[in-house]
């Protein structure tokens, strides 16, 4: 009897301990924040290993699928000691609830597993993008991926700057209206997101498929990043980290109205002003240059539908 006494007792101890040492970090830690642009990226990699990601792998070794930024974006300094703080406290507490267990007897349970990502979609619902020329003669694969490499770079500026306007022309309304909502939460927090050392490492257009009368492209990115988040008032990380690099794996869901022919290089594309009715070229602008409505360009051209984030491995 007084041996079970003294195991629930030992047990007691232990769950009140965890408690404290889980409260008191919620209690030293802000809100973890995330810093690429939707939010993909975090503190904790998630993801299975096959993501695809080559341990390695250089990404200078291929300059035809490497796209190279740098953000620009000034970094105040001042994360502080915090960071390393929090992290020497986190590993103090982790060695010690080891330690404590392993000289409990009982089996050991297992490690968690890494967190899961969203799933690709699946292959077979797929057309191969071969095919698609038989829709499209003039759909140029090397140009698409390119414009979404560089679209890629401009998002994340966008949420630096928590201001997405100009992305309007290459959303649909409603992705645009779920990433406005969503900045909105970082203008209210006063916190500003940094995505630095940008290399886009590989675009894939993985097929195609047709729906409602539109065209949909399903396309992995792959891209390299440093990133983190400041909070405006004291200038210290909230989350993140300067120097650590993520590899991140999207999935982006592009449509377009079904039965619309890419445009020719020289040509220019016209379209109606949904404001005023003025004639707009949306090879050159999506602005209306007479009332100056932005155009929402999905049913003429390309326009990100939708983002999954994939994986994240950190190194």
């Amino acid at each position: 009897m007084k041996k079970k006494r003294g195991k629930l007792r030992r047990y007691i101890t232990a769950l009140l301990f965890v408690g404290l040492v889980f409260g008191g970090l919620l209690f030293m830690s802000p809100l973890k924040a995330r810093a690429d642009f939707g939010d993909f990226s975090g503190d904790s990699d998630y993801g299975g290993s096959d993501s695809g990601w080559d341990s390695g792998w250089s990404s200078d070794s291929d300059s035809n699928s490497t796209y190279y930024s740098s953000n620009g974006s000034s970094s105040s300094s001042g994360e502080g000691a915090s960071t390393g703080e929090t992290i020497l406290t986190i590993i103090i507490i982790a060695a010690f609830v080891i330690y404590y267990f392993r000289k409990q007897p009982g089996k050991r349970k297992a490690a968690r597993p890494k967190a899961s990502g969203a799933a690709e979609t699946a292959a077979n619902t797929l057309k191969p993008m071969n095919s698609y020329l038989e829709l499209d003669p003039e759909f140029n694969e090397a140009e698409f991926k390119e414009k979404l490499s560089n679209l890629y770079i401009q998002m994340q500026q966008c949420w630096h700057e928590k201001n997405i306007e100009s992305l309007k022309p290459y959303f649909t309304d409603a992705f645009y209206n779920q990433c406005d909502r969503q900045l909105d939460m970082k203008r209210k927090q006063n916190q500003t997101s940094y995505t630095e050392r940008i290399a886009v490492l590989e675009v894939v257009a993985r097929g195609y498929y047709q729906e409602s009368g539109m065209d949909h492209i399903v396309v992995r990115l792959k891209a390299r990043i440093v990133d983190y988040t400041l909070d405006d008032n004291t200038g210290k990380v909230v989350s993140g980290d300067r120097t650590a690099e993520k590899f991140m794996t999207y999935e982006w869901d592009l449509c377009r109205k079904s039965g619309v022919i890419t445009a020719k290089r020289d040509e220019m594309r016209t379209v109606t002003c949904p404001s005023c009715g003025a004639p707009v070229s949306i090879n050159q602008s999506a602005k209306c240059p007479y009332c100056g409505t932005v155009i929402t360009v999905d049913n003429e051209d390309w326009a990100l539908n939708g983002i999954k984030g994939i994986s994240q491995e950190t190194r």
